[in-house]
């Protein structure tokens, strides 16, 4: 049986499990930018909600990589199984990763000489950003990924992690 979209996907399959990235094209990421990835496969694994339309195989596992100019993801079932392949353009998100990038670089400096009050600035306008690729990203994927706004924010982290050419 496949779900439509009213029907709700089942808590325990409509998760990821299992998180990879393709870094192979990209730069030696500094320690901040490893950090942040970390930090987010983590909290990704920890709590997400993740379902592709129209499948009931989760829970699932996620390669994500850019692929002659998309987005890839890669999901398969516990198994291993090949539940999709979606790639989406990467044109939409080509302005909003970089201005993540400059307004992070800016945030990673602020918090090594800066005062409380410049960090919290720079870092609502950080979170704002992120924010914005998080919509980005979740309305790219509407009818075929289900995600949540926490999980489509840990999911632009790492697409962030993919653009990173040092």
């Amino acid at each position: 049986m496949t779900s439509t979209e009213d029907e709700k996907p089942n808590e325990e399959t409509a998760k990821l499990i299992d998180i990879e990235l393709d870094t192979s094209l990209a730069a030696v990421p500094s320690a901040d930018v490893e950090h942040e990835r970390q930090v987010a496969i983590f909290d990704l694994l920890q709590e997400n909600s993740f379902h592709v339309v129209g499948r009931d195989q989760g829970p699932y596992k996620l390669r994500l990589s850019i692929a002659e100019g998309r987005l890839m993801f890669g999901i398969s079932d516990q198994s291993d199984d090949s539940c999709a392949i979606i790639g989406l353009a990467l044109s939409p998100f080509r302005r909003i990763v970089k201005d993540y990038f400059m307004i992070c670089d800016s945030y990673f400096q602020a918090i090594r000489t800066s005062t409380p009050s410049q960090i919290e600035t720079i870092d609502m306008a950080r979170r704002g950003l992120h924010n914005e690729g998080s919509e980005i990203l979740k309305e790219r994927l509407r009818g075929k990924i289900d995600i949540d706004f926490d999980t489509a924010r840990r999911l632009f982290t790492l697409v962030c992690v993919l653009h990173w050419r040092g």
